[in-house]
């Protein structure tokens, strides 16, 4: 509160120039504007469906690999490589590929979404797997577990901190790089909204946009703190 009273004295007494640094009345202002007329909620809401199916659709392939590869060494040994290869690359680089190959409809920005949520779950996921105590698969093999109950009953419990540390860092992402997909092939989203603010020079609607996509981020980290308190109970008084 107190930046944002200072941010507003400093443009109005033409400190800060309100051309690039609009007050944060005049912000807010236009923010009311586009709930009034339904704008905001038409962008939030196509970004929010094009975040929630890219989501899924990296974190199950994610999951279901990173366990394989932590449990068996001879997948790890040939995935890893392509895995650890090809993460480096920037996710955004990658957008002209997957238009030509998705096209210019909501396939395209979906895996955006998926492929930055992929990677960290995938890896994470893995590091979690190869960190539990051997102690505890031979004793499920001591009591006659097979390799799906040692999957859901060993590997994802005792990878679960790791795994939802990947997860928090993949929605992150994915919330990046659905932004950036929709300044480039989209007519809808916050990404699309900031992007047509810019080209128009609509500096207050660009904030509006920016206001948006953290609070849907800081609210995406309490849902997921909540949901990784509940799933892992051990840590939940850290």
């Amino acid at each position: 509160m107190a930046l944002l009273l200072a941010w507003e004295v400093l443009v109005r007494a033409g400190i800060v120039d309100a051309r690039f640094f609009p007050a944060p009345t005049s912000i807010f202002q236009r923010m009311f504007e586009s709930i009034a007329s339904g704008e905001l909620y038409v962008h939030t809401w196509a970004s929010l469906q094009r975040l929630f199916l890219g989501f899924w659709l990296g974190l199950v392939p994610g999951l279901l690999l990173g366990v394989v590869m932590g449990l068996s060494r001879g997948v790890r040994a040939a995935l890893k490589p392509l895995v650890s290869g090809t993460y480096p690359i920037p996710k955004s680089a990658l957008l002209p590929l997957i238009l030509l190959v998705f096209g210019l409809g909501e396939m395209s920005k979906i895996v955006m979404v998926a492929i930055g949520v992929f990677y960290p779950v995938v890896l994470n996921t893995t590091s979690g797997v190869l960190q539990i105590q051997p102690t505890y698969y031979d004793v499920a093999k001591n009591f006659g577990a097979k390799k799906l109950q040692v999957f859901r009953t060993v590997a994802v419990p005792g990878a679960m901190p790791s795994i939802m540390t990947g997860v928090e860092l993949g929605a992150g992402l994915g919330l990046i790089l659905i932004a950036i997909a929709e300044m480039i092939g989209a007519k809808s989203g916050l990404g699309f909204m900031i992007w047509n603010a810019w080209q128009l020079y609509s500096v207050e609607t660009m904030y509006v946009g920016l206001l948006v996509i953290a609070v849907i981020g800081y609210t995406m980290s309490l849902l997921l703190g909540s949901i990784a308190r509940i799933v892992t109970p051990w840590r939940a008084d850290r």
